[in-house]
């Protein structure tokens, strides 16, 4: 009897292995097929029943394609249900959690089936020569192609999409988090640190894969930051942590904007200070913070010596003395 037991357990899991390497090449009837076998032989499997949750859901979403006739917004529409499917795994892991590695590996599978379900619609529009200079586009494929596993490719189509539009928050943190993934880990500091200055709520912080940027976006939400606000105080804390520890000279034209926009933060942040805006708002610190952060490395870099790097320095121990004791470690 024990015999039979073992080769019955090791069939499941022979049926579960094959189920996750059919998903992962996009044959999701397959999959469905093994793992509904697998089920024949353990109905009350934890991995087999919450690897057909996930796959259903995901199944269903994707009868929905046929109401958009433009691939891109079926590529779209794919990319769109994130969010929704984070929720539903809320709520069927209190019930039906099997131990992380399983789920690590069930979410491995259906991520490299999801992503390369989108991909395929977006490289039918690359198809055409008119589309190879959409940045937006170049950006969607690069997503999914890392989403997909496939980071050099990824990497290129970032790189092409970053070539056309050099001042994109989205595009930056895309590339920096593939560069990571590729181990070029200089790269991928000087990139997220552009990224997080430039434009923070541009980034998918959800959809960001290197333990770099992981594990500092976690750190910052053990901190109480949520929602838009984390987004903010990233950039404070991996310049404090070390984490966007490659720094670059600013060219005057943006030593000039910099300057601009920390004036203006200052204004809004001293108007809100006083009450004369009603609701303060929770991102205009971190903002200032970060642009400080901006305008001291510059001081530093060019051995400042007109007193602004320590006048700098003052305004943050006025506005946030933990930041600045922080800061000075």
């Amino acid at each position: 009897m024990s015999d039979l037991i073992h080769a019955m357990n090791g069939k499941l899991e022979e049926f579960i292995h094959i189920a996750y390497e059919n998903l992962k090449e996009g044959d999701e009837e397959a999959a469905l097929g093994f793992l509904k076998e697998a089920l024949k032989i353990d109905y009350e499997h934890q991995e087999v029943l919450y690897a057909l949750k996930c796959l259903n859901w995901w199944l269903e979403k994707i009868q929905h394609l046929v109401d958009f006739y433009d691939p891109y917004e079926q590529g779209i529409y794919i990319l769109s249900q994130w969010d929704s499917y984070y929720c539903f795994l809320g709520r069927i892991e209190e019930s039906c959690l099997p131990v992380k590695e399983v789920c690590d590996s069930c979410q491995y599978a259906i991520k490299r089936f999801v992503f390369c379900r989108a991909l395929y619609f977006f490289l039918i529009l690359l198809k055409d020569s008119n589309n190879q200079q959409d940045p937006v586009l170049l950006l969607q494929t690069g997503r999914c192609c890392k989403g997909a596993g496939d980071w050099e490719d990824a990497q290129w189509y970032l790189e092409q999409a970053c070539r056309l539009k050099r001042d994109d928050g989205a595009v930056l943190s895309e590339l920096a988090d593939v560069n990571a993934l590729l181990g070029e880990i200089r790269a991928a500091k000087v990139l997220f640190r552009e990224a997080f200055y430039l434009d923070p709520q541009s980034v998918d912080l959800n959809g960001l894969e290197s333990e770099m940027i992981k594990n500092l976006r976690d750190k910052v939400r053990d901190k109480g930051h949520e929602g838009s606000e984390l987004a903010e105080w990233i950039p404070v804390w991996g310049n404090i942590w070390g984490v966007f520890s490659v720094k670059r000279e600013l060219k005057p034209v943006e030593l000039g904007r910099l300057k601009q926009a920390i004036l203006s933060l200052e204004n809004e942040y001293r108007s809100q200070s006083a009450g004369l805006k009603g609701e303060p708002n929770p991102l205009t610190k971190p903002k200032l913070l970060n642009r400080y952060f901006w305008l001291i490395d510059h001081c530093e870099y060019n051995r400042d010596t007109s007193g602004l790097l320590d006048e700098t320095m003052l305004k943050i121990k006025f506005i946030d003395p933990a930041i600045f004791d922080c800061y000075r470690i």
